[in-house]
């Protein structure tokens, strides 16, 4: 066999110490970054809950889970609305008890004004406050994880000044903490939930009527995306089925539906007034499957467009046919 030569021999030395001394620091660091990966695999994080199994579900804020009834009122501007709505169903006293702990989820995920229609309207969260507290509660909660800026959200939407006039605190993904909890179904699994909500003795959805450039609506059942902490946008993979889970999951004291002003296009951030509809009503229910149809149908859209809603009634959350559970106000 041939003798490498002296000098290929010298040259090859010094590659060698050269090769160890530029990439033998990155490599090192490279092995004991992918040991750490391994030692934290399945681990617990912000956004890597725990196996379902390991987490309890949800409270069941229901008064009575046969309790099937829709009513609504108009005309009136959303404060008498409201009032006018909730008398038909035997009063705020009749599901908000002394002591109890509430917490209110309208939808403020964005940096829009009130005539925008793309928040919860301001004067009416500000009303179920003061309705809670007058029947005794304890606290009120209002609170949502807001797509925006959750100060600018809460802010520009108006509901911050009305809920702190009103005698209710406001809550957000930045300034309070989480608790996992097993939501169950096919696409949730486990998921951080705001803790107010987890602590809430009663629990009231308030949703705006909008279009959703995916779901074609947005009423009460998809409003509670706002109620989770985590990577939400895997779930519009399969939104019909995981906002149907979510309403099975999260089980409403009350849903008070807000078309005040609704959102005819461009949902659900909107931003142009020429997509807002005044219509000056407003919805309270005991079924949120019935609300949320009922919302829909001021967008003209029937149930039977909605496969959310077909997927709701089979999981046992409620009834599309709205107008079956509706009373007299």
């Amino acid at each position: 066999m041939k003798e490498t030569p002296d000098a290929v021999k010298a040259y090859i030395a010094i590659s060698r110490r050269k090769l160890i001394g530029t990439w033998g620091p990155a490599a090192i660091a490279g092995l004991a970054l992918g040991g750490t990966g391994f030692a934290l695999h399945g681990r617990q994080g912000r956004h890597t809950p725990p196996l379902p199994d390991s987490a309890l579900a949800l409270t069941d804020w229901r008064m009575d889970p046969d309790d099937r009834r829709l009513a609504i009122a108009g005309g009136g501007g959303p404060a008498e609305n409201l009032r006018r709505a909730l008398g038909a169903m035997g009063g705020i006293g009749a599901f908000v008890k002394q002591g109890d702990k509430v917490a209110i989820k309208p939808n403020c995920a964005w940096d829009r004004r009130p005539q925008q229609a793309a928040n919860t309207n301001p004067d009416l969260v500000a009303e179920l406050v003061r309705q809670c507290l007058a029947a005794g509660a304890s606290k009120v909660t209002v609170l949502d994880n807001s797509c925006h800026d959750p100060g600018r959200a809460f802010d520009r939407s108006g509901i911050a000044a009305s809920v702190k006039e009103a005698g209710g605190v406001c809550a957000h993904q930045n300034n309070v903490s989480t608790e996992v909890r097993n939501l169950g179904g096919s696409v949730l699994g486990s998921w951080e939930v705001l803790r107010p909500i987890v602590e809430a003795d009663r629990v009231i959805n308030v949703p705006i009527v909008k279009h959703h450039s995916l779901s074609r609506v947005t009423v009460g059942m998809k409003n509670w995306m706002g109620a989770i902490v985590g990577s939400r946008p895997n779930l519009h993979q399969r939104l019909a089925q995981a906002c149907a889970e979510l309403g099975d999951a999260f089980r409403p004291t009350l849903t008070v539906v807000d078309a005040t002003r609704i959102l005819t296009g461009g949902g659900p951030t909107g931003g142009s007034l020429a997509q807002v509809k005044n219509t000056d009503l407003l919805a309270v229910a005991t079924d949120p499957v019935a609300g949320d149809a009922w919302g829909a149908s001021l967008l003209g859209i029937e149930p039977q467009d909605m496969p959310l809603l077909a997927i709701a009634e089979r999981l046992g959350v409620g009834n599309s046919d709205w107008r079956s559970v509706e009373i007299s106000v």
